[in-house]
C-alpha cells in the first residue's frame, strides 16, 4: 500500500529527529480522532537545549529540502523546554526531559494509534 504525502512528511521529520539524537520518538497517528487538530503528532526528547535548537534545525532542513515544505510555525524557540512545529497535518514536539514527563501528551492522546522509532 503506497503511503500518503503526509505519512511521507511523518518518515522525513522521524529522520531528521534519528540524525540528531532525538530520544523517545514517538508518532501518534489521529486521524481515527473525532476533531483531532492534525493528523499526526511527533514527540521526542532531548538532553539539552542546543540539542533541542540542532534537532528543531534539522527537521526543518529536511522537510524543507526533501518534500519543499515549510512549518506553518514553530513555537518555543526562545526557552527550548518544549518546542513545537506545526506542519498543519504533521504537529512536532521535541522536549526537554522534565517537560516531556510533565505534560505526558502520549496519555493525553492515549486514543491514538502509536508507533515507536529507534533513536538510532
Amino acid at each position: 500500500m503506497p503511503i500518503t504525502e503526509t505519512e511521507a512528511l511523518v518518515q522525513i521529520a522521524i529522520r531528521g529527529i534519528q540524525e540528531k539524537k532525538g530520544k523517545g520518538i514517538i508518532s501518534l497517528n489521529l486521524t481515527g480522532i473525532k476533531n483531532a487538530i492534525c493528523d499526526y503528532f511527533i514527540i521526542c526528547n532531548a538532553n539539552s537545549r542546543p540539542q533541542i535548537e540542532a534537532i528543531v534545525n534539522n527537521v526543518e532542513k529536511e522537510l524543507r529540502e526533501t518534500a519543499g515544505v515549510k512549518p506553518w510555525f514553530i513555537e518555543g524557540r526562545e526557552n527550548a523546554q518544549w518546542v513545537l512545529m506545526d506542519y498543519i497535518d504533521v504537529v512536532i514536539h521535541i522536549f526537554t526531559d522534565d517537560a516531556r514527563a510533565y505534560y505526558d501528551l502520549e496519555n493525553l492522546w492515549a486514543d491514538a494509534g502509536m508507533k515507536k522509532y529507534s533513536s538510532e
